[in-house]
């Protein structure tokens, strides 16, 4: 049997357990509810729209107007009980919940002038265990998420420390973490890859609007590896929650309206769920986006507008068994890349993108002894675009299709380990490019994790292993590549594993170390890409002999955490054996307009270490003040053709961001926050083969926020003003810094109403 077979095979069982009936069970029938309200710990008063999520069994609520909440089809048992809310910290809480009956319980939430507190944790007696998640996972939600809010998502993530933006214009940003991109960062939507092709190119947009994020998480150690063996540089998740998995009491949902001066951009957005009777639950999603192109100190940036809309629907079937569930989703984005460098194209290219998306799901709550949870998913996703010369001539097209599967089961005590989660997913990708000599190819994987957690005393350990096997198979193997060496099937297998281990001093203060050793295949484009790329205008060769990438990932931190100040501070170090990545040769194909620069795949040693640094301190009741700074270095082992009599070994990378620094100073009264933020970086002069380098530079935002409560809903109102001395500065990690400047001044706005 093929390997395509053998893994139809297991798709095909997949599907069928995610339509299997529920394991017959007694606890199923005991269907419980839980009623309560939420209110102010210091004042009494009752806290409208908090968002309530029952960890373990993914059950969400929000309160109404007058505070109260209710949950349905809820099995008997032990839950942390999860709250968040604008202006409060997020805090837990342990609840029991009686068989067939209806809990009655008042939940109180603390006001906070701080952001991205940590999980507050009450009922629970083991201290080692309340923060110990969160040394691998930050999440991004809430005023937090408003304010940064921007047209793409990894410009909603800069201002975390380590991340930064590469680019190629304004549309087609994707976040790179520590110095790593790519493949080595993996973006998720709703926990499934996004399938798109934003890992393989700069020119080349990610497939999720961040406008529809009602949180976005980031993970790395053991975590990470439930979604990849490639992710030393994390996993960036955003969530949907496009299938519902509770029962709204009555329609819930937000309204969101957004608009930006430094390119005449706006958008509108609403999302929705409502209970279609007892069991059933619908949720839907959609926004419109349009911009015009930028506006920088240096003049207009052509051809960098957009239009796009992101859009899905999902329908959840709820029991206290579990839930199950389908949605929907289509994702369509025509963007404009600014002009070549090289004069080739003067009025740049356009990139029309769209993608559709099949999810089904499905969650069975077992409550044996052993097995705790059953999750299933099936996802597929149609993935499509072309790269369009102002002329109206397609010169490239891409097209990817890609179905995921996965089994994954929640356990209880499992020898040494007190919990964890074990599972097997499988990918099969058929990938195709017209307008270029590279082959169309298909590729399949099949993995399968086990995460493991123990709590010690005051120490909690985390350990996890990936097991993956990938083939990649071209259309064509008859020819040569025009490197000489043959196209051809490629297999890999390798085991990927993780640590981590956190300790609670007490007093606020813990510290922890984690280490990966990670794996990636070379993908597709790294293996058998030849021929030009014209939105990137680059001339791209494939290696058919590339191996595959071993990474080993070491961290410490250590972190103090009180209710009026916290800061972190990270060392880490990260060394590849073989560190594939595309290098610009130098060399130039002249028939093509301008010259396309030649970049060969190609694979090395190389280093990248660092630090972060994060602060929030409480000055008094009102003031508060944050700092935040990261460098990365990275360095990467001559080749055999570059090495020469000196005692030279090592060069830099190219494409690493500079030391960068955030301080932000802020003022809270009741319901209204305003402050100022300033951002600097240091000039990057440690540049690659071919790489421009870059100064230094300072700008300085201003920023507000305003909510209240009128006609029983909840409005907020985010108002900031970016780079507001128009300064002029280059980022390091944009291929058109040679071009233009980043943005300029930008006064925008997000008007968001819960209703």
């Amino acid at each position: 049997m093929t390997s395509s077979n053998k893994l139809f095979c297991l798709l095909s069982f997949l599907g069928f357990l995610l339509i299997l009936p529920p394991l017959s069970n007694a606890s199923y029938s005991q269907n419980s509810t839980i009623e309560g309200v939420v209110i102010d710990k210091e004042t009494g008063d009752p806290i409208s729209y908090a968002y309530l999520f029952l960890e373990g069994i993914n059950r969400g609520q929000t309160t109404h107007s007058d505070g109260t909440f209710t949950f349905k089809n809820i099995p008997s048992g032990t839950y942390t009980i999860k709250m968040q809310r604008i202006g409060y910290k997020t805090q837990s809480q342990t609840i029991e919940v009686p068989a067939s009956d209806t809990l009655k319980i008042t939940l109180e939430m603390t006001p906070t002038i701080l952001d991205n507190e940590g999980v507050e944790v009450f009922g629970q007696h083991d201290r080692g265990s309340s923060n110990h998640l969160e040394n691998a996972t930050q999440n991004i939600s809430g005023q937090n998420l408003r304010q940064n809010l921007s047209s793409t998502l990894a410009n909603t993530l800069e201002d975390i420390p380590g991340l930064s933006t590469r680019s190629m214009g304004t549309a087609p940003g994707r976040p790179v973490m520590r110095g790593l991109g790519g493949e080595r960062l993996m973006i998720l939507e709703d926990g499934e890859r996004t399938g798109d092709v934003s890992s393989q190119s700069s020119d080349h947009a990610v497939s999720v609007d961040p406008m529809s994020a009602e949180e976005i998480k980031i993970a790395r150690g053991p975590s990470a590896l439930e979604y990849g063996s490639n992710a030393i540089g994390g996993v960036i998740n955003v969530v949907r929650n496009q299938v519902p998995s509770s029962i709204p009491d009555h329609l819930h949902g937000t309204a969101s309206l957004q608009g930006e001066t430094v390119n005449t951009g706006s958008a509108a957005g609403i999302e929705f769920g409502l209970p279609l009777g007892s069991n059933f639950s619908l949720k839907a999603d959609g926004n419109l986006r349009s911009t015009l192109d930028t506006n920088t100190p240096a003049g207009t940036l052509e051809n960098s507008g957009l239009f796009s809309s992101n859009n899905s629907i999902g329908l959840g079937y709820i029991k206290p068994w579990g839930h199950a569930g389908i949605s929907s989703n289509i994702y369509l984005n025509n963007y404009g890349i600014p002009p070549d460098s090289l004069g080739g194209h003067p009025n740049g290219v356009d990139i029309e993108m769209e993608k559709f998306q099949f999810k089904g799901t499905s969650e069975i709550i077992l409550d044996r002894p052993f097995l705790q949870k059953l999750e299933v998913n099936l996802s597929h996703k149609s993935y499509f675009h072309q790269e369009i010369e102002s002329s109206g001539i397609v010169g490239t097209e891409f097209g990817v299709l890609t179905t995921n599967a996965s089994i994954k089961a929640d356990h209880n005590t499992f020898a040494f380990f007190g919990k964890g989660k074990m599972g097997i997913w499988a990918e099969q990708k058929n990938y195709a490019v017209n307008g270029t000599n590279t082959p169309d190819s298909d590729s399949y994987s099949l993995s399968a994790f086990l995460i493991e957690e123990k709590d010690i005393g005051p120490l909690h350990l985390e350990v996890g292993a990936r097991l993956d096997h990938t083939t990649a198979m071209p259309d064509e193997t008859e020819h040569e590549s025009i490197q000489g060496r043959q196209i051809r099937d490629r297999s890999f297998t390798a085991l990927a594993t993780s640590a981590n281990a956190v300790y609670d001093f007490g007093d606020g203060f813990f510290t922890g170390a984690s280490v990966i050793h990670s794996f990636r295949a070379p993908s597709q484009e790294e293996l058998f890409s030849q021929g030009p790329h014209l939105a990137s205008y680059s001339y791209e060769v494939g290696n058919p002999d590339l191996d595959p990438e071993r990474g080993l990932g070491k961290e410490i931190y250590f972190r103090y955490r009180k209710s009026n100040a916290r800061a972190e501070i990270t060392f880490f170090h990260n060394r590849f054996l073989n560190y594939n990545y595309a290098t610009n040769t130098g060399k130039r194909r002249p028939e093509f307009l301008g010259g396309y620069p030649i970049y060969q795949f190609t694979g090395t040693e190389a280093v990248l270490s660092g630090i972060e640094f994060n602060s929030q301190l409480k000055l008094t009741n009102h003031w508060a003040l944050s700092a935040s700074a990261s460098y990365t270095h990275g360095k990467r082992k001559l080749f055999e053709n570059e090495q020469t009599n000196s005692s030279e070994e090592w060069k830099p990378l190219p494409m690493i961001p500079p030391f960068k620094g955030n301080v932000e100073l802020s003022y809270t009264y009741e319901k209204l926050k305003v402050g100022t933020k300033t951002k600097i970086a240091a000039a990057q002069k440690r540049t690659g083969e071919f790489e421009t380098p870059t100064d230094s530079y300072a700008i300085f935002s201003f920023f507000s926020q305003y909510r209240f409560e009128k006609w029983a809903l909840l409005h907020t109102v985010s108002l900031n003003a970016n780079n507001i001395f128009n300064t002029t500065y280059r980022d390091h990690l944009s291929r058109i810094k040679e071009i233009y400047p980043q943005p300029g001044r930008n006064i925008s706005m997000l008007y968001r109403v819960y209703f």
